[in-house]
């Protein structure tokens, strides 16, 4: 495999926001996921539950919120404004005011032409969603009281509304108020407390169900507006409901991380009459469940603790298969981390600021797996805070240390950095090209003359780089007319190559002396997640959302022979197992038949020089190597070398001097960072 010295890094603090709503899209089979911060984010299920997208937050605008309308998506919050989603330039379309105060939730007909909103004041407001926007057309009648939960009837005349201590039913066409369900207050102290109908849904059959503050889930006749039957599961809030496309399972998330699961079966086989009955309980959360979905085969939740877990229904899927598997999503399927190669820096991204870290020396030879002792410690040299009030989407910082810019959705920012001893001096370069107003990814050139960055309609802006002023050198677009955003952006070593991937799986590689579209690899069914330019061979490495590894030779514009053999004889079962798909790919200059690559649990080098491992062959073999006589190792080495020495990888980058630097976080310190729990009482405590 190779030995190097590490720089082990674990001074990067970064702690995703908790998850305030999701919304599922049933066609294309897309979540969309939003955060406490306000940004929103995409996982395309169909594509291993890859993180396609990412909309960047804004001071101010929490979403508690969010309803696909047939492609389009639509989010509310508690400043009291509806928000539609450009998912092309992954920023917001636009704005309206409810005027109604906070907006607690949103729901949109099965038709399609309306979308409700539940609003502090306690109207219910009806928007039409015409072509390009969304236009008040009128009010329910007013309660007393906030609407917190909204549900239409699948037929769209009628629709649920959940307040304080009851349940309205609003006929959707007159307005008016036509059921009035009063829920019931805990017992004991909590009985002089309101309560707060979370969540509700409206079935078809005109059965409503309800989750409430005193953790009850309610199963209400909508037809005469009387209380069937009354389910007591926790002793805290139920904070979510999701109800299944059938409308024969029904899931609830609670305060205390559990999830309940209700299905509409008889209760004996004689009986011939169905009824709600509880039948699971799952518990793969520490905090609040805050949002849930309910798809034909898995339960879908997030909540305080920040991951989405996706938990399979084995009743609905196949057992021992890759479906049939729990994920928990933790990390974000993009590098918030990038390395100066030959500066030895690190810069880390945060919605609200940059961090710019020298990284530390150690001293002295050891043998492999010793700790060396620390020469200098890591050195903390930048904290620059964004200008504005939107969040930092994207940033980057070139090889050599001396330029460093960000980008939000209504601006970028390009600072020249100066090093003199120990001093460090950070300027704002003022005057930037028209052309970089808004962009997707950033990336410098390898010998940081050049910034690249990639902008609407998968196009690129190319912007020379020198000490008195920026000038825009050309705008590379595919021949394509892909409007996808760009979402991997990588330059070859000797300056010649740009690759660029965008969400339609699209590789699209430019050449940057005639400035023109070189080629475009064959379009894959799955997304690229990281794409690498080997700087001896000039192959283009690109690993994909299902774990595919393609190498296409740019020369000769074909794939590599061996990249067909590798598809031809296929990867090991256990390689294409993984659910975190791989995020950056690089090269060892030093032996160009190297591949380095890594996910969030393992970093691997590629030998291409050895035979692929076989389908019966151990895929994770390196510890038997170590314990085998030297003669007999090489008759069971393959290429993939794994090391899982290392957990929770952000970044696993090459610096000039062949050392690597790890960039961990532990999961661990991410949740002791998060507050404390409800507290449940355990056996003898």
């Amino acid at each position: 495999m190779g030995e190097f010295t590490v720089h082990r890094v674990r001074f990067f603090d970064h702690t995703p926001a908790a998850v305030r709503a999701l919304a599922f899209h049933g066609g294309s089979e897309r979540l969309a996921l939003a955060r406490a911060d306000g940004a929103v984010e995409l996982f395309n299920f169909n594509d291993n539950y890859f993180q396609e997208k990412v909309i960047p937050g804004q001071d101010g605008r929490t979403v508690e919120a969010l309803c696909w309308v047939g492609q389009r998506l639509f989010a509310a919050g508690l400043n009291g404004e509806i928000t539609e989603y450009d998912l092309e330039n992954l920023k917001p379309s636009y704005t309206v005011e409810a005027y109604g105060g906070p907006v607690w939730t949103i729901s949109a007909n099965s038709q399609g032409s309306l979308l409700a909103a539940g609003c502090e004041d306690g109207t219910v407001k009806m928007f039409e969603i015409l072509e390009k926007k969304i236009q008040f057309q009128r009010n329910l009648d007013r309660q007393k009281g906030r609407i917190v939960s909204l549900s239409w009837h699948p037929t769209g005349s009628l629709i649920a509304a959940g307040l304080m201590d009851m349940i309205r039913i609003f006929d959707a066409e007159t307005g008016r108020a036509t059921h009035r369900l009063l829920v019931d207050r805990g017992v004991g102290t909590s009985k002089s407390q309101e309560v707060v109908v979370w969540s509700v849904l409206f079935l078809s059959d005109q059965t409503i169900i309800s989750g409430d503050s005193a953790g009850k889930v309610q199963i209400w006749d909508g037809h005469t507006g009387t209380l069937v039957r009354t389910h007591l599961v926790s002793k805290w809030d139920v904070l979510a409901l999701a109800v299944s496309k059938e409308e024969d399972s029904v899931i609830a998330g609670t305060s205390e991380g559990t999830i309940i699961q209700f299905q509409f079966l008889s209760s004996t086989v004689a009986q011939q009459e169905k009824e709600w009955i509880r039948t699971r309980t799952f518990k793969n959360h520490s905090h609040d469940v805050r949002a849930l979905v309910h798809t034909e085969t898995a339960v879908v939740s997030g909540g305080m603790d920040t991951q989405l877990v996706v938990r399979p229904l084995l009743d609905k899927v196949e057992k021992n298969t890759m479906e049939s598997s729990l994920r928990k999503i933790a990390f974000p399927h993009r590098s918030l981390v990038c390395c100066a190669k030959k500066a030895g820096l690190l810069l880390f991204q945060f919605p609200e600021h940059l961090e710019l870290w020298r990284l530390g020396e150690g001293e002295g030879h050891g043998r492999a797996g010793d700790s060396l002792p620390v020469k200098r410690k890591p050195e903390k040299l930048i904290h620059l805070k964004r200008k504005g009030d939107d969040q930092i989407c994207c940033s980057a910082l070139s090889p050599c240390g001396g330029w460093m810019s960000y980008s939000t959705v209504s601006s970028v920012r390009l600072y020249r950095i100066q090093y003199d001893d120990n001093n460090i001096s950070i300027t704002k370069v003022s005057k930037l090209p028209k052309s970089l107003c808004s962009v997707h990814r950033l990336c410098f050139s390898p010998d940081s003359s050049k910034l690249f960055a990639a902008s609407s309609h998968s196009s690129v802006v190319v912007v020379a780089l020198n000490q008195s002023e920026c000038k825009h050198l050309s705008t590379l677009k595919p021949k394509s007319g892909s409007r996808q955003p760009v979402h991997l952006l990588v330059a070859s070593e000797d300056g010649k190559w740009l690759a660029a991937a965008n969400t339609a799986c699209e590789v699209h590689v430019y050449n940057l002396h005639t400035m023109k579209l070189h080629c475009t690899v064959p379009v894959f069914r799955s997304c690229p997640t990281a794409i690498g330019i080997n700087p001896v061979t000039s192959n283009l490495v690109s690993v994909h959302a299902d774990q595919q590894i393609f190498e296409f030779s740019l020369g000769q514009k074909e794939y590599t022979e061996w990249s067909r053999k590798l598809q031809k004889q296929g990867l090991h079962s256990l390689w294409l197992q993984r659910d975190t798909p791989v995020t950056h790919v690089t090269f060892n200059p030093r032996n160009p038949a190297h591949i380095l690559l890594h996910d969030t649990f393992m970093f691997c080098i590629i030998d291409q020089s050895l035979p692929l491992p076989e389908a019966k062959s151990p895929l994770y073999n390196q510890m038997m190597l170590r314990s085998l006589p030297e003669a007999e190792r090489v008759q069971h080495s393959h290429a993939f070398k794994i090391s899982k020495n290392f957990q929770h990888l952000l970044c696993v980058s090459l610096l000039e001097d062949l050392s690597l630097v790890v960039v961990e976080r532990p999961l661990l310190d991410i949740m002791s960072q998060l507050p404390a729990p409800v507290r449940q009482k355990k056996f003898a405590t």
